[in-house]
């Protein structure tokens, strides 16, 4: 069996090459579209839209494919250096001023271009919250409580994303619309399981068939306590059938199956079995982690469904539903719950982290547990299962050492869990 240390550096290293094999920089050379006749203006949004820019950039100019121009925004910390697109910063997950700035500039970027004009629209996930602009009648303070619900639901993204849509003026294909007549080539790094296009940042140059009468029943689903206001600002998306879109093109770049592909492959090189058991987990955080430490347990004490030693990798994004204000993310609650499972079994150790470096609320991107986890809670003062209930897993793998930190990636494929099973 490999020492807790060695298993957890080799962990870290796969976490790595998953994240390289989903960076812009290594993915962007196979995606520039055609330069047009015209003008060529750039826009974006999302945590990984700054590194994309710096790498579209870098590759049409190499190209001589003229002059750009453009802006695109990411959340605080993730902004990078750029020749001709501006990189602009604002707060995720809940929006602020800064976001509704950017939406408007972006609005006022692509009016009045031509259809011999290009609008290159750089997307992936966070975009929802870091371009921003209310629809008629209501304020950002709407918006700002609006998210706020969304996220201490528990419902999954792309419900989330369908309110959003319907609440926006920029959203839903609507900045797509606002370019017309000009071809728009939307480039889309996707954090959504399953990697629909349009739920990545709730579309803002993507349509989708979602209703108004969607977003009422998601709202009334998840008991939603929303002004009268909010209610009656729900508007209908551009249809995707309309003329509008006939031009534009959609491009998916990278998503989470190649972070794990790319894992899978190191896993081996290094004469481990890695087994790929999904990309699309989209379940209550907790729950998955009971789930996967079930399996992991199987493994060990019965060789089924596989044999150790092996490693189960696994993708998509997990909910969490607020029932305390504690510090934490996603990838923390899941391993608690992993590690609450597997107490005292030797041999299992695993890393959950989130692919753009911040997992939730605080600046760790995810964090690692084994057998020994809850002792060593324990021993450091902390009541684990009181620290789940309180949505609190932050504190507690923060008490015993075992957060992993890498600041912001410069990519977002969502989740990624790794776990190592010896015999």
């Amino acid at each position: 069996m490999m020492p807790a240390a060695d298993a957890r550096a080799f962990l870290a290293e796969l976490f790595e090459v998953a994240v390289a094999a989903a960076h812009p920089g290594r993915l962007m050379a196979a995606h520039l579209p055609e330069p047009p006749r015209g003008r060529t203006v750039v826009v974006g949004a999302g945590k990984a839209s700054g590194a994309m820019a710096a790498a579209f950039e870098k590759e049409w100019m190499a190209r001589g494919n003229g002059q750009l121009s453009g802006l695109v925004v990411t959340s605080d910390g993730n902004a990078v250096r750029t020749a001709s697109i501006e990189v602009a910063e604002a707060r995720h997950p809940v929006p602020d001023g800064r976001s509704v700035a950017a939406a408007e500039r972006m609005l006022e970027l692509v009016s009045g271009l031509t259809s011999d004009d290009l609008v290159v629209a750089l997307i992936s996930g966070g975009a929802s919250s870091l371009l921003a602009l209310p629809a008629p009648g209501l304020t950002l303070e709407d918006k700002q409580a609006v998210n706020r619900a969304l996220l201490a639901s528990g419902a999954p993204i792309e419900e989330m994303n369908c309110v959003r849509k319907h609440l926006s003026a920029v959203k839903g294909g609507r900045l797509a619309a606002a370019a017309a007549p000009a071809r728009v080539v939307s480039l889309v790094l996707s954090d959504i399981p399953g990697d629909n296009p349009a739920l990545v940042g709730s579309g803002p140059t993507i349509p989708d068939a979602t209703t108004v009468d969607d977003a009422r029943r998601i709202i009334a689903r998840y008991r939603l306590d929303l002004p009268e206001r909010v209610l009656a600002a729900l508007s209908p998306a551009p249809a995707p059938a309309a003329s509008t879109f006939s031009n534009n093109e959609i491009r998916l770049i990278g998503a989470a199956q190649m972070s794990l592909d790319a894992a899978a492959a190191l896993a081996r090189r290094k004469g481990v079995a890695a087994h790929i058991l999904s990309d699309a987990f989209a379940s209550e955080a907790r729950d998955l982690g009971h789930a996967h430490a079930a399996m992991a347990l199987q493994i060990i004490t019965r060789n089924q469904p596989f044999t150790a030693p092996c490693l189960l990798l696994s993708g998509g994004e997990t909910t969490v539903t607020l029932r305390h204000k504690g510090r934490g993310g996603r990838n923390s609650e899941f391993l608690l719950a992993f590690a609450r499972h597997i107490a005292g079994s030797p041999g299992i150790v695993a890393l959950a982290a989130d692919t753009d470096g911040i997992d939730g609320s605080e600046q760790n991107a995810g964090a690692f547990a084994d057998g020994t986890s809850l002792e060593r809670m324990r021993a450091a003062g902390i009541d684990p299962v009181a620290a789940l209930d309180g949505n609190d897993s932050y504190g507690a793998f923060a008490a015993v050492g075992d957060l992993l930190v890498t600041g912001p990636t410069g990519t977002n494929v969502n989740d990624f869990r790794a776990i190592l099973i010896a015999p």
